[in-house]
């Protein structure tokens, strides 16, 4: 004890410094929002770096299988599906010299591609997985993310030159627009920070008939997700007697506890729609400021 006094009565004062430093660097990056952001990045990189070697050693024992499922979801495949496909409008004159059409006359909507997970977790309230690309590789903020076997994971929420960060659905904020695929009725999907095998959807009307096992499906109010992909199956039916809706519990499709690898799917539209609703939104509030 009397070693440890003498230590810090010898360095005092470059312990002192090391902890206002701290303090100081703690404020820089909670009260700027430049700093903050660079600061996320550099923490992106970093953690990457090592996340992306430990995955080595673990791929070594569990690719194998996790091989077998990406195969029969290739991405070469995946994207020539009818639904990353939108009709064209022959009455109005599109220029896209970088989306790809096809015979038909219609334009890719979304484009798919193929990430590592490098780490991820399902034990906490806010539960995140690392992938090995990050803009370098075309993703960027919002794109979906599904899983190897096509169940939906999460949405990117951040992302450094070659890492990027994707909110899980196993995340008490996270709320999702999904449907049930029998009777097309719309709900909002999230977690109770509990089982990560299974989250609750609500909103679904007590007039639909449903039953165990039906599937539920991404919806249609989304910019980040194609809507009809696999999301989970209905485990259990609760009526809630105090509303008109069902609380379900839904059994996900993608295995939290297992993730390797995944698919990304951008949104080509998304700037464009993204852009339109903001204006939308700005347009009607100045109608309002002019109207008092």
């Amino acid at each position: 004890m009397r070693n440890i006094f003498l230590f810090i009565r010898r360095f005092f004062t470059v312990i002192v410094f090391l902890i206002l430093q701290a303090v100081s660097i703690w404020f820089l990056f909670n009260y700027n929002k430049f700093h903050r952001a660079k600061g996320l990045s550099a923490a992106n990189e970093v953690t990457g770096w090592f996340n992306s070697k430990y995955n080595n050693v673990e791929d070594f024992f569990k690719m194998k299988e996790e091989n077998r499922r990406i195969l029969r979801m290739n991405d070469s495949l995946i994207n020539l599906l009818s639904s990353n496909f939108v009709k064209n409008d022959t009455g109005r004159v599109v220029v896209r010299d970088s989306v790809a059409y096809d015979t038909t006359g219609q334009y890719r909507h979304y484009v798919w591609r193929e990430a590592q997970v490098l780490y991820n977790t399902v034990n906490a309230e806010k539960n995140y997985v690392q992938l090995n690309r990050g803009s370098n590789q075309g993703i960027k903020d919002n794109m979906g993310v599904f899983s190897s076997d096509g169940g939906l994971v999460g949405q990117v929420v951040n992302v450094s030159s070659n890492y990027s960060q994707v909110m899980s659905l196993l995340h008490v904020q996270n709320k999702v627009n999904v449907l049930v695929k029998k009777t097309k009725s719309s709900g909002t999907l999230s977690w109770d920070g509990k089982d990560p095998r299974f989250l609750t959807l609500n909103n679904i009307p007590k007039s639909d008939s449903l039953v165990k096992g039906d599937t539920i499906l991404t919806g249609n109010y989304s910019l980040s997700f194609p809507p009809g992909h696999m999301v989970g199956t209905v485990e259990e039916i609760i009526k809630d007697n105090s509303t008109n809706f069902y609380v379900l519990k839904i059994r996900t499709a993608a295995n939290f506890s297992n993730l390797q690898q995944v698919m990304v799917v951008e949104n080509l539209q998304y700037a464009d729609q993204e852009q339109l609703f903001q204006d939308t939104k700005k347009k009607v509030d100045d109608a309002k400021k002019t109207s008092r």
